[in-house]
């Protein structure tokens, strides 16, 4: 793959061509809103190394503050944007029309967890009624910290959800006004190594183990009328996540650059998977465990999301 992503132009970019025969694309430019997550890595990588441009595509990453601002800017100042699976889902329940370009991240060994500094908390089930500091009530981190916690026996209408910003969460858990944060990287390492923050349980595990984290979304209209595009920007994407996953330490480097992290702490960065395609079982988990957890109203079919020719 790696070979291939260093001559994309002989490469066959969408399935089933090569150069020569490839579909014509209907723009050359794609803007993707983005946040700095370790999630976005590969496609920072991406442009970095001009696969992208290689490809025939300019692609703009613009800064977002935060996922729903994304989603709501496609078909106007987006034309892709990075965001949560719980989030995208969430979004189309609510009306939004939108179709899956790609997954991004995967859950692997501690790239999300429970983090606290309170010695009374050991074990996910040591507290009966413990207060959580989560980005949101309504994302990834409450969805899985409540799963987790239910299996542990801790009940749900015990747990107290905080919502805050990853960059508050050490402060509160110090004031003691929270007993543990639930944290994605490079927070996680940054709070081990600046105050003696400990785990007290992976969120990625049980029925939540490998959960897929995240993914590239444009609006149903924008996939209609742009077919070619975006067939190509996943064949790009492709490339860009195998490459990752070759070379964990390329992830690792990169996050400085974009990430307010150094680069001792980036070297201990839990790095989890980076999907090479969409697979409709592998994200219905997260729509079955979001409609368990009362977060959707009912069943979402997500294969109805993906682009006709995507496969896992």
């Amino acid at each position: 793959m790696i070979a291939c992503a260093a001559t994309l132009s002989a490469c066959g970019l969408i399935p089933g061509t090569d150069s020569g025969d490839r579909p014509e694309v209907e723009r050359t430019t794609l803007r993707i809103g983005v946040l700095p997550v370790v999630d976005v890595a590969p496609l920072r990588l991406a442009i970095n190394d001009k696969l992208f441009e290689r490809a025939g595509l300019q692609v703009q990453l613009v800064p977002l503050n935060n996922e729903d601002e994304g989603i709501k800017q496609l078909d106007t100042t987006l034309d892709v944007t990075w965001a949560s699976h719980v989030n995208l889902f969430q979004a189309v329940a609510e009306g939004t029309q939108l179709q899956i370009q790609g997954e991004a991240y995967q859950a692997g060994a501690n790239s999300m967890a429970l983090v606290t500094i309170d010695s009374r908390y050991d074990s996910p089930g040591a507290l009966p009624t413990p207060k959580i500091a989560v980005n949101s009530t309504v994302d990834l981190g409450a969805l899985t910290t409540k799963a987790v916690l239910d299996t542990a026996g801790v009940g749900k209408q015990g747990i107290q959800l905080r919502e805050m910003a990853f960059e508050q969460m050490v402060s509160a858990m110090q004031a003691k006004q929270v007993d543990a944060a639930w944290m994605i990287e490079p927070h996680i390492t940054k709070a081990q190594r600046d105050i003696g923050a400990r785990i007290v349980t992976d969120t990625a595990t049980g029925p939540t183990k490998e959960l897929p984290m995240s993914g590239y979304a444009s609006s149903k209209k924008f996939a209609d009328d742009n077919p070619n595009t975006l067939a190509l920007f996943r064949s790009v994407l492709r490339d860009a996540q195998q490459a990752a996953t070759n070379n964990k330490l390329a992830v690792q480097d990169a996050l400085t650059s974009y990430i307010d992290v150094d680069q001792q702490t980036a070297a201990l960065v839990s790095v989890g998977t980076f999907p090479l395609s969409l697979n409709p079982v592998r994200l219905q988990r997260v729509a079955d465990l979001m409609e368990t957890e009362d977060v959707l109203p009912g069943r979402l079919d997500v294969q109805g999301l993906l682009p006709p020719d995507a496969n896992g």
